[in-house]
């Protein structure tokens, strides 16, 4: 079934809507959700409260691409459930260390204000991202989005891990000029 007739469906809330895309997208869900969990029954409950959400904004949201709906809606869910077993354990894990590699030059949001400001680094962001070539662009959003560790994207690129730490450190200092040319100050 196609993401547009499978968005009718959730629209005309039919089930069958529901079994489409949990059909189509599962894996999908799963490895965007084990990219920052990394364990199967969490990954399993996020991505299962991923459709509970999916059903339940669908409608009044229409999206205009379902895969990324899908990424935004399970990449929150496995963030929270993250924090919150992070929380618990007060150990280490990968989302907080990916997460502080980019503090440097972007903000966490905390402030009212800072929505509008949001949006607007959001497409600053967005518009450096397209300047990079789509080599950079994979590596940035593997580890940035994805929460891919270094070493999985030097598997998936077929580079090594070195290259990887390295681009990601260009960017990231290539982002923060890129944010103060724009007059995005954090």
């Amino acid at each position: 079934m196609e993401d547009q007739e499978i968005i009718d469906k959730l629209w005309e809330r039919k089930e069958e809507g529901l079994l489409a895309l949990t059909k189509k997208y599962q894996n999908y869900c799963h490895t965007v959700s084990y990219g920052i969990l990394r364990n199967a029954e969490d990954v399993e409950e996020c991505v299962n409260d991923t459709w509970m959400r999916v059903w339940n904004a669908i409608p009044p949201h229409r999206p205009n691409h379902l895969a990324g709906f899908l990424a935004k809606i399970v990449r929150n869910l496995s963030l929270n459930y993250a924090q919150k077993q992070h929380a618990q354990k007060r150990g280490g894990y990968e989302v907080s260390y990916v997460l502080e590699e980019l503090s440097e030059c972007v903000s966490d949001g905390k402030r009212v204000e800072e929505r509008i400001e949001r949006q607007e680094l959001v497409h600053a962001i967005e518009a450096f991202l397209r300047q990079q070539t789509q080599k950079k662009r994979i590596v940035f959003l593997r580890r940035y989005f994805y929460m891919d560790s270094v070493k999985e994207i030097a598997e998936k690129l077929e580079l090594k891990e070195g290259t990887v730490k390295s681009i990601l450190s260009r960017m990231r200092n290539d982002l923060q000029k890129w944010l103060e040319k724009e007059a995005i100050y954090l």
